[in-house]
């Protein structure tokens, strides 16, 4: 009985959620995958130049 209770609550939220457009899908990806991008980049440079440093200095 708690299950069908729980399942019916789940289905009464999921009716007041408001769901992302697909551009606005989009917008978000774009920003997250650039965002990673970016971050990978800056965060190679940062290790090849302490691994550089590293290596100068032993």
């Amino acid at each position: 009985m708690k299950f069908a209770r729980f399942l019916k609550s789940v289905v009464a939220e999921m009716k007041v959620v408001t769901w992302p457009t697909a551009k606005e899908n989009r917008r978000d990806t774009s920003t997250v995958l650039g965002t990673s991008i970016i971050m990978a980049i800056f965060l190679g440079a940062v290790d090849w130049i302490v691994q550089w440093a590293l290596t100068f200095l032993a």
